[in-house]
């Protein structure tokens, strides 16, 4: 397939993630209310029970994918994905709801790990940062349109019919991807699929320092992101009432880091993934300073124009961040590309799965945790980038990255 085909499906196959997440957001309440939620927190594990699901399945794609090629596992995960949305229509209680979820994430999760490996299959430097902006572009015109969709489908039904669209879109996706992909994976990378192999896949990403410390900076990152998602409909309807002008700000946000990843694929191939990922990293964190202590010392809350200003600006960087991230901790593991990317998808879902749960959970009638959050964990990742690098930024190691 040529390459306009090849990033539209990376991307919508990536963006099934985004689409199992944020279509629902305007439906939360509607859910909790249907099955009986009784703390409106808890309805955010919704969101959290999916992520989970996502994040330690990945583990189990990687070596499989490794061994038997990404083409089969990848249909495995879909069918399984499809399987559960259509299950989720006729589940009686909440319990059941959030084991669904938890099984439907561990469907997508190899969306995730497969599409990232092959993406490394098939780039590699400064390519596939390239490739991986513009995949992260398309990716997020889901988030922009995901939650008006789930609101223009709750107009005409309930909640329910929301997973029946998942699924719907699901099976069109996968169709797409059976008739049209290829193989990626060369015969020579297949890896046995062996307690000791797998323990020495895991080993070489482990103890890779470039790639250990990229994704754990990102993990704290994306840990403010999910924080978000998980109390975004508390955020935008209970603390500045948009009511149904909900999914309108979520776009206008989504839109910013479309925008960011668009850029990056633009100017990466000029300035490199670190001089990129470095600016930044530290842009985002005198963004989010400057909110917190606006947050604190002026206003609480503070006028709604203000507060979406900051956080699309914090996106705007997170934009650059992410693809540039994931980027760089793949570049020296291509030779074990399915394993490396289970481990690291892993680490960022799962880690910053339990920070934005954190975060999410810590939600007292303000947008001051989550701020705060966001503060907090852009120093973290700041000393993980300096320890990946030795302390020095903006050095690139190699002309390619």
């Amino acid at each position: 397939m040529g390459k306009a085909e090849f990033i539209g499906m990376m991307a919508m196959l990536m963006a099934l993630n985004a689409l199992a997440i944020d279509i629902m957001l305007p439906a939360l309440q509607e859910i909790g209310a249907a099955l009986d939620v009784s703390d409106v927190n808890d309805r955010q594990f919704i969101v959290s029970s999916y992520l989970f699901g996502f994040g330690f399945a990945q583990l189990i794609y990687g070596p499989i994918s490794d061994r038997f090629g990404r083409r089969k596992p990848m249909i495995f995960g879909l069918t399984l994905y499809i399987i559960c949305a259509l299950a989720i229509v006729a589940v009686p209680s909440f319990s059941g709801l959030l084991l669904l979820r938890f099984i439907q994430g561990a469907g997508a999760a190899s969306t995730r790990v497969i599409t990232v490996s092959i993406v490394r299959d098939v780039y590699g430097g400064r390519a596939m940062a390239e490739v991986m902006s513009l995949i992260m572009m398309v990716f997020m015109i889901v988030p922009i349109i995901a939650p008006g969709t789930g609101q223009l489908i709750m107009l005409g039904g309930d909640w329910h019919l929301i997973f029946l669209f998942i699924a719907v879109m699901a099976v069109a996706i996968l169709v797409w991807m059976t008739m049209r992909l290829p193989e990626t994976m060369a015969p020579e990378d297949m890896r046995p699929l062996t307690l000791r192999s797998v323990i020495g896949g895991f080993r070489i990403v482990l103890t890779n320092r470039i790639a250990l410390c990229y994704t754990i900076s990102a993990t704290f990152i994306f840990g403010a992101l999910f924080g978000f998602i998980n109390s975004a409909q508390q955020i935008y309807v209970g603390i500045y009432g948009l009511g149904a002008w909900f999914p309108l700000a979520f776009a206008a946000v989504a839109a910013f880091m479309s925008l960011s990843s668009f850029l990056n694929a633009r100017l990466v191939g000029r300035f490199g993934m670190r001089r990129l990922s470095h600016a930044s990293l530290l842009s985002f964190i005198a963004i989010t300073v400057t909110w917190l202590a606006v947050q604190v010392f002026a206003w609480q809350p503070m006028p709604f124009l203000l507060f979406l200003s900051f956080f699309g600006l914090a996106m705007f960087m997170f934009g650059w961040i992410g693809a540039n991230f994931n980027s760089l901790a793949m570049e020296p593991l291509g030779h074990v590309a399915g394993t490396a990317s289970a481990v690291l998808g892993f680490m960022s879902t799962v880690g910053g799965a339990a920070i934005g749960a954190l975060i999410g959970q810590a939600f007292n009638g303000t947008a001051l945790p989550m701020v705060a959050g966001f503060c907090a964990v852009s120093f973290i990742g700041l000393f993980f980038v300096l320890l990946a690098e030795r302390g020095k930024l903006f050095q690139p190691q190699n002309p390619r990255v």
